[in-house]
């Protein structure tokens, strides 16, 4: 598996662990080096961007990993 493959499964295991309920689609490839992420749940649907560095990133640094879970915490609790 390469990096962004691993931060994408991260990324999806840490919205499941705040919501089960929510659908995540993540981009295949980055747009400037930006993943364009939507969260779904029910009829409401929330857009989140996130960089690619920090997709990379997320299963190794903890500091991104706090950064990442605060904005995906804030996007479901939009919904």
């Amino acid at each position: 598996m390469d990096e962004i493959e691993e931060g994408k499964q991260k990324f999806l295991a840490l919205v499941r662990d705040i919501d089960q309920q929510v659908q995540v689609v993540i981009p295949v490839t980055p747009s400037n080096s930006m993943f364009l992420i939507s969260l779904t749940k029910g009829s409401n649907r929330k857009f989140i961007t996130i960089p690619e560095d920090d997709i990379i990133d997320l299963p190794h640094e903890s500091s991104i990993l706090t950064k990442v879970t605060k904005t995906i915490k804030d996007a479901v609790a939009a919904l």
